[in-house]
């Protein structure tokens, strides 16, 4: 059963943690790793908890998104090639969110996090080798700038699968896909990061929405929330170290991931 009428001072926690999730969105991305935990700790079931963080954590994707839409330029084949396995695999994973029992759910739950975490503790190495790897490029430009192969494709597809079905860790699954697809330029890579995540994260919000598995009272103090955190934060993004906000998300991962653990044991 949805948590339906959240009190004021859950209300209250809800959106300063919202806040805090779209601040780490804007310096280092994992803000799910602090929403979702927090919404199982409040006590809503976990296919609902999934289903709400997924929509009210997509405005300020798509915020984010357009913040990196002049690095989109010259990759707009790209962005809409990979935007159709995105969609799709989306949507599957969404059908195959709410084919999952709450039960089934919650016993996925401590490894979902604890895989999330794992990636995204990879994330600063794989972005150093990204980097690296585009500054040994006398263009940085993309290295198959005509379309994706089919392969590609697939790659994205799963991706998109795992999206629409949890999310957490997605970006940097994205980053490091597009690195052996042969892309070089960096902020590229993470437009179109940006843009597919908004491709499947919206199919599957609109599937949650529509099938009532979205908690409207809390959804919307999170999408609040998130926002204000994540506008706030923008202006200080570049000054805040990413390593250190990093570091921070992945032991709140970790310790997530070790409560759930405990919790189902």
């Amino acid at each position: 059963m949805l948590l339906a009428h959240p009190s004021v001072p859950q209300l209250a926690a809800i959106a300063a943690i919202s806040a805090v999730g779209g601040a780490v969105n804007s310096i280092a991305g994992g803000g799910t790793l602090l929403t979702f935990p927090a919404l199982l700790a409040l006590g809503v079931p976990p296919v609902s908890a999934n289903a709400t963080s997924t929509l009210a954590l997509w405005p300020g994707s798509l915020a984010s998104m357009w913040g990196y839409r002049r690095e989109l330029v010259g990759a707009e084949r790209w962005a809409l090639r990979l935007a159709i396995p995105s969609i799709l695999g989306g949507g599957i994973g969404a059908a195959l969110l709410l084919a999952t029992t709450d039960e089934q759910f919650r016993a996925l739950v401590p490894w979902l996090v604890f895989g999330a975490t794992v990636l995204f503790a990879l994330q600063g190495p794989v972005m150093k080798h990204l980097r690296k790897r585009a500054s040994a490029s006398p263009t940085g430009v993309i290295e198959r700038p005509i379309n994706p192969t089919t392969g590609m494709l697939i790659a994205q597809f799963v991706v998109g699968i795992y999206g629409g079905y949890f999310g957490a860790g997605a970006g940097i699954v994205m980053l490091a896909v597009f690195g052996l697809m042969g892309l070089t330029n960096i902020h590229q890579m993470n437009g179109l990061k940006n843009f597919n995540g908004i491709c499947f994260n919206g199919i599957a919000a609109i599937t949650f929405a529509v099938m009532g598995q979205v908690n409207w009272p809390i959804g919307v103090v999170m999408a609040v929330g998130s926002s204000a955190g994540g506008y706030l934060m923008s202006g200080l993004a570049q000054k805040v170290p990413q390593a250190w906000v990093r570091n921070a998300v992945t032991a709140i991962g970790f310790a997530s991931a070790i409560w759930l653990f405990v919790a189902k044991s």
